[in-house]
Order: C-alpha cells, then sequence, then structure tokens
C-alpha cells in the first residue's frame, strides 16, 4: 500500500447494539477496524491511523493518527461504553477531515473509512455537497454500509461516492447484508483492502445483490485464488507482493545512486603529477632527486662565482 494517514470513523448509535451481526455490530466494527489497522500499517510502516466515533451527541476524535494499535484498541473499549443516540454522518466526515488536514506527514496520503449501521438523517443533497468538498481536498473517503441497508441509505451513500470518487479510484463503497460471515471477514476481501485487485462488483457501486461480500474472483486476483473463499491467505499474499515491490523500488534506488557516484569519481581527471608514484626506484620519494639535481647545480654555480 502507499503511504497513507487513514481516519476511521465507527458508528457508535443505538444501531450499533443490534446483534444481526457477532456478536454485536458495534463488536463487529471493532473486529474489522483492527483488520483495517493491521493492513494500513503494515502495507506501510510509515503510514498512521486514527480513531473517531460519530454517534451520541455528536462525534468525538477517540485516537488521533498513530501507529500503535494499542491505542486504537484502547479507543474501541471507551466507545463500547458511550453507545447511544444516532450517528452524526455528515458532521463525523468533516471533523475527520479536518484531523487529516493537520497532520504532520502532509504526504500522506488522507483517507477516510467510515462505518455505517443506522439510518442516514442528513438529506442527499447536502451529502453531495459534502462530498464535492471532501474532493476538493483531496479526501478518500470509502463506506462500510452494513445493519441498516434500506434503499434510502443506500441511494445516499452512493450519491456521495458518485460525487467524491469522480473518475478516479480511492474512494469505495461496500455493502454487507447480515449472512453470518464475520464482517471483519468479508472485509479483507473487499476493495477496501484489495483496491483494484477487488472485484468491480463492490466497487462504487457496492451492490447488496450477488456475492454479499463484493469479493474479487480468482480471475481478478493475481495470485490465482479467489480470496472470498480464504480472505487471510489473500491478504497476506497481497502485503507479502507490496512488501517485495518496496523492496526492489529501494534496490533501484540503490543501485541508481552508485551508478550516479560512480559516474561522478569517473568524470574527476587526474591533476598533472598525481599520477607519479609516491616512491622512486630507490625508495626515496618522488621528486627528491630532482630536487638534489637542482641543488647540486646551485652550488656548482656559487663555486664557479666565488672562482
Amino acid at each position: 500500500m502507499g503511504l497513507e494517514a487513514v481516519m476511521i470513523v465507527v458508528d457508535n448509535s443505538e444501531s450499533s447494539r443490534n446483534g444481526d451481526y457477532t456478536p454485536t455490530r458495534f463488536d463487529a466494527q471493532a473486529d474489522a477496524v483492527n483488520i483495517i489497522f493491521q493492513n494500513v500499517v503494515q502495507g506501510n510502516p510509515e503510514s498512521s491511523v486514527g480513531l473517531m466515533s460519530m454517534g451520541g451527541k455528536g462525534p468525538e476524535v477517540l485516537v488521533t493518527l498513530t501507529t500503535d494499535q494499542g491505542k486504537i484498541l484502547d479507543g474501541l473499549h471507551r466507545t463500547k461504553k458511550k453507545i447511544r443516540g444516532s450517528a452524526h454522518l455528515a458532521t463525523g466526515i468533516q471533523v475527520a477531515g479536518l484531523a487529516l488536514k493537520h497532520r504532520q506527514n502532509t504526504s500522506q496520503r488522507a483517507r477516510i473509512i467510515v462505518f455505517v449501521c443506522s439510518p442516514i438523517e442528513e438529506v442527499e443533497g447536502d451529502l453531495v455537497k459534502l462530498a464535492k468538498k471532501m474532493k476538493k481536498n483531496n479526501n478518500n473517503v470509502d463506506f462500510v454500509l452494513f445493519g441498516d441497508i434500506d434503499d434510502e441509505n443506500h441511494q445516499k451513500l452512493e450519491a456521495f461516492n458518485r460525487e467524491v470518487k469522480g473518475n478516479s479510484e480511492g474512494s469505495n463503497l461496500v455493502v454487507f447484508p447480515p449472512n453470518g460471515k464475520l464482517l471483519s471477514d468479508q472485509l479483507i476481501s473487499s476493495s477496501i483492502l484489495l483496491g483494484e485487485h477487488a472485484s468491480s462488483s463492490d466497487g462504487a457501486g457496492g451492490g447488496a445483490g450477488g456475492d454479499a461480500a463484493g469479493g474479487a474472483s480468482s480471475e481478478d486476483f493475481p495470485f490465482g485464488i479467489d480470496p472470498s473463499i480464504d480472505p487471510e491467505l489473500a491478504l497476506a499474499l497481497r502485503m507479502s507482493m507490496e512488501e517485495e515491490k518496496l523492496r526492489q523500488e529501494k534496490r533501484d534506488r540503490e543501485e541508481a545512486e552508485a551508478a550516479k557516484k560512480a559516474s561522478g569519481l569517473e568524470s574527476v581527471k587526474e591533476e598533472e603529477g598525481e599520477s607519479e608514484p609516491l616512491l622512486g626506484k630507490d625508495g626515496e620519494p618522488s621528486g627528491s632527486k630532482g630536487d638534489e639535481k637542482d641543488s647540486g647545480s646551485s652550488k656548482d654555480d656559487d663555486k664557479m662565482d666565488t672562482s
């Protein structure tokens, strides 16, 4: 994966208490958050992840951008005690955007991943305006829609996704209806983590029909396996491929730098006299005999003058 700063927004509204995902919607989110954290940080050690909640009285930044998974786990534990009210989707996305704007490493690609499992109260027009703002600020926004997957929720998120995505890649909408599978396992084989390697069926459209997990087929996945059957193996293979790619790029840079230094040394011309050996045939310093001859001739000249 590339260098990223990822802000994860979890849904801790009353709807997250529902048990249609094992063991509850919120616990399913927590497992999925850990999978995302591991994928981001292991994909690039300089990437970082933050955590937010958007339920209750309003959005709350639980953990600023970090590479410490312990802080993420602590933030999820504290949030589980604050499950209440409804979700504030638009405000949560805006706060996440502000948190990413003030990241220390501006070379990190800004990305927001939002879990939605409750009714969306915002109107579609306001969400489209927000999507334009996110796109202008170069923020990728991914949605994980699960739980209350009604047509209205789906339509609103699709409108947001179309606007923020445009013709570029990076923002995805995936839909996971209750089906007995773990949310984290389904997420591993989705476009949220697999990106361009995932099937287009769960990309911008994220339809709920067909394969609920929206997994990639073996034809789309470069290793000849079906990631929906063994998502953990698929993730491990993909991360191994990314690590090998980074190693090759590093090696190419080092070889290019070495070649550049070598060509620079060859271009330096030797100054006159530098090629002369330090010691003569008799083991004397170079030029010492010449100096003696010069001194001898000068002595002879002096003798002739005195005579």
